[in-house]
């Protein structure tokens, strides 16, 4: 390819990128095309492109686009310049140094809960949480947290195609027992989970929320289930619920 062309090849996508907005979450083929004033030839293969490095995300009955989460996880390569993760940090390190115990911050990424943000306990003894890491959304508070917020029509598709893996003894198996958990996370606003993911974790989440009152990450605690005294449950659940109120106030 000519560098003339990589160039206008480079331009382009950017123009792709640049045309979502808040307004327009979605676009098709068809909508870029009406935009851009592209060729649909020319835009199929750098669309493909895209959604293959993960900058787009396709879907695939609808036959639209939407920006990729790549783009999200790139940003957090500046940390300073990423206004979820400025905001909770701070937060994320006072709720830790309050309890003591690992605090750590997940969002929705391809369908699965990975986390962005973790700040670890002060004991010897804890469960290990590494940003990047991945999990499904129907194991573990970080996880279920996520997806009892995420948009009905998005949620109602993923539950279609779900699968479940026995994880441990404790991981939901059914999509009957999965609707009444998500009913359950909605009415109280918190998530727990006592080794549905890992082995001797016990975890609590809540949800953290942009001014349009979406879900945009979760916020955990993490306590080794050795550690865990249950007359404090609630005293752990306020304050997770508390901190996630508290840095969703100051994304709005």
């Amino acid at each position: 390819m000519a560098k003339e062309d990589a160039m206008q090849t480079i331009d382009r996508a950017i123009k792709i990128l640049k045309s979502f907005s808040v307004e327009d979450k979605e676009l098709s083929l068809a909508d870029l095309h009406r935009e851009l004033g592209l060729s649909k030839s020319s835009l199929q293969r750098i669309l493909n492109t895209l959604v293959l490095h993960g900058l787009l995300d396709k879907d695939q009955k609808q036959k639209t686009y939407q920006l990729g989460m790549e783009l999200y996880f790139l940003g957090q390569l500046v940390e300073k310049n990423s206004h979820l993760l400025s905001v909770s940090r701070s937060f994320m390190e006072k709720l830790r140094d309050k309890l003591g115990e690992s605090v750590s911050l997940s969002v929705v990424h391809h369908r699965e809960r990975k986390c962005i943000g973790y700040v670890p306990s002060n004991h010897e003894l804890t469960t290990l949480i590494f940003v990047g890491q991945a999990s499904p959304l129907y194991a573990g508070a970080s996880a279920k947290i996520l997806m009892a917020y995420m948009p009905e029509k998005e949620l109602a598709e993923y539950v279609t195609d779900l699968e479940f893996e026995k994880i441990t003894q404790f991981t939901i198996k059914s999509k009957e027992d999965l609707h009444k958990e998500l009913e359950k996370i909605r009415k109280h606003g918190y998530a727990i989970s006592y080794g549905e993911r890992v082995k001797g974790a016990f975890s609590v989440s809540a949800p953290i929320m942009n001014r349009f009152h979406e879900a945009v990450a979760g916020l955990s605690l993490t306590i080794p289930t050795v550690r865990v005294d249950k007359d404090n449950i609630e005293f752990y659940i306020g304050h997770v619920k508390r901190t996630a109120q508290l840095i969703s106030e100051k994304l709005v």
